[in-house]
């Protein structure tokens, strides 16, 4: 029988033959948001082997995250969401240090991580992680659910990024936030409330992390091409090529300055 007190802790992810746990727990992590799927990312990464992780959320737990977040607890109710998941990610994984951000993505410093995963609930501040992920010349790993929908895109440096594919859907919602709790809607008068469920949380979390997993272990050019849509009630994924916009403001010569 094994001894579990000598046992590596990561034995079973480095029988993975180009798994590098060195490259993993070295890697600075952003991860912009910390609901339902930045838990369980976060889940993920930590129990992956991640050890130097930021998360970035200016909202409080709402009793109405506790059925979908696997890091909050009732007593957790009215506190910042990227401050209780950060201790609780560092439970499970003690080794790992984890700096939680009480603020909205646009106030943050985003210089200096190696990968960005967003896990956000807005298109404004989903293009504002992915510009300056371009403007760094980081790859960032984008997941968002609705209901039993997913989908995850992975921008590389120099490949297509979310910019590339907006269309004027995408600029109509652009700032509005889609929220569980009609008052956090733009509008309350329209409250735009998703429905959310923690299959397909899991789901995306999962393949977004198994993406910054090849990432920051040199497997790029084995991720995902283009955008991935997953229908959790046909079960299938279909991933929709993307090539880079000539007239997007982060490729060429219209590369955005950052302020």
């Amino acid at each position: 029988m094994t001894d579990m007190r000598t046992e590596n802790r990561f034995d079973r992810m480095e029988r993975t033959d180009w798994i590098d746990m060195r490259r993993i727990q070295s890697a600075k992590v952003f991860v912009a948001g910390a609901g339902a799927l930045g838990n369980e990312v976060l889940k993920n990464l930590v129990l992956a082997g991640f050890r130097d992780i930021t998360v970035a959320d200016p909202d409080v737990v709402e009793v109405s995250n506790l059925s979908r977040c696997v890091l909050f607890r009732n007593r957790d109710v009215g506190r910042n969401k990227a401050e209780v998941a950060a201790g609780s990610v560092m439970d499970i994984y003690p080794e790992a240090v984890v700096k939680p951000i009480k603020d909205r993505i646009q106030s943050v410093d985003l210089e200096g991580y190696d990968i960005y995963l967003g896990c956000l609930d807005s298109i404004s501040a989903r293009l504002h992680l992915n510009s300056h992920a371009m403007f760094y010349q980081r790859p960032y790993v984008d997941g968002s659910t609705d209901g039993f929908r997913g989908k995850i895109q992975v921008v590389l440096p120099g490949g297509p990024c979310m910019e590339c594919s907006m269309n004027r859907t995408h600029l109509n919602e652009l700032h509005r936030v889609f929220s569980c709790d009609p008052a956090k809607s733009v509008k309350p008068s329209e409250p735009m409330i998703l429905s959310s469920g923690i299959t397909t949380t899991s789901v995306i979390a999962a393949v977004c992390v198994r993406e910054a997993i090849k990432i920051v272990c040199g497997k790029s050019d084995c991720c995902l091409d283009g955008v991935c849509y997953y229908d959790g009630m046909k079960g299938t994924f279909e991933t929709v090529g993307l090539e880079v916009n000539p007239s997007c403001p982060n490729h060429g010569d219209g590369l955005c300055q950052l302020n």
